[in-house]
């Protein structure tokens, strides 16, 4: 095996012999219609590639198919010279098919052929090709950009982004290569024309020395020779012309030159069986039977093998994905749910799952044009960004139990949330409700519950010169998934993704992980505090800081909501630029009064502390606090209750009882540098 796979090398070695040692004349035969075939061979492979870097050996293949040309060239100019203008029968064949009694039809064909390849494939591929160049190292930076984007989201590991960028460095150096490889084809249609005027003019003089015939008998034999010795290059360079032109238009390879022209021509075996198919067809005008069927039918040999060891492995890999476990045809659902590993796979629960009507399908089918899963993808990087938690990938299914306009967000298998939007309109949110005059379907934004209207596309310039806010039915989707995804991020931090957070880590920090996990907190511990922190919208990016703390205090406190109280007030510069606006802070006070009740009220134990305040006290407390709330909701867009840090935890946990919606601080959460401005104060009635 190791010997095959060395090969090419001596191949290019060969050749090299090619120019030198003169050929027996069928064995010049053999190599023109070799020559001939691996044009055809080369043709359609960069016919049936997808991606240029499937063919990534092509610029080394172009250097060795011209010297191949130029060796054959060499020894039959050297048989024309010697044997009075025969140089085989493929050369004879080929001239007098073409010439057919005709010298000057003959060299005028010979001509058009070679200025065609020169002047149009080849020219236009060397133009394509360096335009290529410069436009893929143009793109480099951008693809390297997103790519980087990809990783940061999650969508891909290190070793996926690695070989991805790989591909992009090996993309732009084929394109290189192929901006120098197209002159090889350019210098070998020159050399061509040199090589024919050398056959005909120094076959004349030749035929006059050795008196071969007649002036008319002597133009014939090596004008015919002549014609045939430049066809049988020149149609295989013009093939490889083709070839040139279309893989330029659709990058270098990590594997030596040797591996990959194995893997890669053996990678199609329906491109020999064509290739086969194709030589045969030359026995009928007058191509040496023998030589053709040999290697017709080494070729066809060749892929109907490679063909069944493709059929067959693809058995196997169905076979292996069905498990050892299956062995028959499942006629029935019955007989599926047999086998109790497929009942175990109706326990898995997506994380998070949607289901669209079928109106809504275009807006999330790639193939449509939908733009939705990349806004998806954007959204995970941005979320990322801002909380420090990738979540799990979104799976989109359609529905026919929904109405058509309709989509459904799922948390852990169970229905959160659910929407309705009209394609081809556009959602109008009014600049002032109260004067709203645009004619539209009412509505109701599902993302934030806002009256609003959808409108047509011939109402959408009105409406803007309006002042009207317009947003297409993908960002409401995105945006009301985005919500969800925010108000539900809690849910959604596995122990594994906790474990993913501490990997990334480790990488920077492998100390502050082997001293805090799990010698101080265990990793469910860490899972619980980072799931409060995110049920209050307070980021974990800054996983570094929080483990400092834990491990600061992690010793000697053992309540989870104490521990998470000292990691806020670790966090307390994110958690301030997280609710600040303009480096102020606007927020209702809590009285002393109500915060002595409350400490007064709390009950500890072994497994926690709890408030046990009597109904009439929360009744007054809930009471007065959402009065205090209504009062400053046109002017701020989340209500701020501040508290001392004792109380904190408690209070929150009272009000969050009654969905009051309200984001409660201690005063220890709030960077020195901002403006606290107090618009209101929750004070019990006398």
């Amino acid at each position: 095996m190791k010997l095959f796979n060395n090969v090419i090398s001596a191949m290019v070695v060969g050749v090299i012999f090619l120019i030198i040692v003169p050929l027996p004349t069928w064995l010049l035969d053999f190599m023109f219609i070799t020559n001939l075939a691996i044009s055809l061979v080369i043709l359609l492979t960069t016919m049936y590639i997808k991606r240029a870097l499937e063919f990534s050996i092509y610029p080394s293949i172009l250097l060795i198919t011209t010297l191949f040309r130029l060796a054959l060239n060499i020894s039959s100019t050297r048989s024309i010279l010697r044997n009075e203008g025969y140089a085989g029968e493929v050369v004879k064949t080929f001239g007098e098919f073409v010439i057919q009694g005709d010298v000057v039809v003959g060299l005028v064909i010979f001509l058009i052929i070679v200025l065609v390849q020169f002047i149009v494939i080849t020219k236009g591929s060397e133009r394509v090709a360096e335009v290529s160049a410069r436009f893929t190292l143009d793109a480099m930076p951008g693809k390297q950009m997103a790519i980087d984007a990809d990783l940061s989201s999650g969508l891909i590991d290190e070793d996926t982004a690695r070989q991805r960028r790989s591909d992009i460095q090996r993309e732009a150096d084929f394109f290189g290569s192929m901006d120098g490889a197209s002159k090889f084809v350019k210098g070998d249609a020159i050399m061509s024309l040199v090589t024919t005027f050398i056959n005909l003019i120094g076959g004349i003089l030749v035929g006059f020395m050795t008196g071969v015939g007649s002036f008319g008998e002597i133009m014939q034999i090596y004008s015919t020779a002549t014609v045939g010795d430049g066809l049988m290059s020149q149609i295989p360079a013009l093939l490889i012309s083709v070839a040139t032109g279309m893989i330029v238009t659709r990058s270098a390879s990590e594997n030596n030159l040797n591996e990959d022209v194995i893997h890669q021509f053996t990678s199609q075996p329906m491109v020999l069986i064509m290739t086969s198919l194709a030589m045969i067809c030359l026995c009928f005008i007058g191509f040496p039977v023998p030589q053709v069927l040999t290697l017709s039918a080494m070729l066809m040999g060749l892929g109907l093998l490679l063909m069944r060891g493709q059929t067959q492995r693809k058995a196997a890999a169905v076979a292996a994905a069905e498990g050892p476990s299956i062995k028959e045809e499942v006629t029935s659902e019955a007989d599926f749910y047999k086998n109790i590993d497929n009942v175990y796979n109706l326990l898995n629960v997506d994380q998070i799952s949607m289901e669209f009507g079928y109106s809504l399908i275009p807006l999330v089918d790639e193939g449509s044009g939908g733009s939705f899963v990349d806004r998806v993808v954007m959204f995970r990087k941005q979320f990322v960004q801002e909380m420090g938690l990738v979540f799990p990938s979104v799976r989109l299914k359609d529905s026919g139990q929904l109405n058509p306009n309709q989509y459904s967000i799922s948390i852990k298998g169970e229905q959160v949330a659910q929407g309705e939007v009209l394609v081809d309109h556009y959602l109008a949110l009014a600049p002032d409700p109260d004067h709203d005059t645009l004619e539209g379907i009412e509505t109701v934004e599902p993302a934030f519950g806002i009256a609003a209207k959808w409108i047509s596309e011939d109402r959408r310039v009105k409406a803007e010169l309006a002042g009207y806010t317009l947003i297409d039915p993908t960002s409401v989707i995105i945006t009301h998934l985005s919500e969800v995804i925010k108000n539900h991020a809690h849910e959604l931090l596995s122990r594994q993704e906790v474990g993913n957070i501490l990997g990334n880590l480790r990488k920077t920090n492998e100390a502050l992980i082997n001293d805090t996990i799990p010698a101080i907190i265990s990793v469910g511990t860490l899972q619980k505090i980072l799931c409060n922190l995110l049920r209050e919208g307070v980021p974990i990016r800054d996983i570094e800081t929080i483990l400092e703390t834990l491990a600061d205090y992690g010793v000697t406190v053992k309540d989870m909501d104490m521990l998470t109280e000292y990691v806020r007030q670790s966090l307390k510069r994110a958690i301030t630029h997280r609710f600040a606006e303009a480096g102020q802070l606007k927020v209702i006070s809590l009285d002393a009064g109500i915060e002595n009740q409350i400490m007064g009220a709390v009950k500890k134990l072994d497994t926690g502390s709890y408030l046990a305040l009597d109904p009439q006290t929360i009744q007054g407390i809930i009471t007065t606090t959402s009065r205090e709330i209504d009062k400053i909701k046109d002017l701020v867009t989340t209500p701020i209750i501040l508290t001392s840090p004792i109380v904190r935890v408690y209070f929150k946990k009272l009000v969050d009882q009654f969905y009051l919606g309200a984001t409660v601080l201690s005063f220890n959460e709030i960077d020195t540098d901002v403006k606290i401005q107090a618009l209101g104060n929750i004070v019990l009635p006398q």
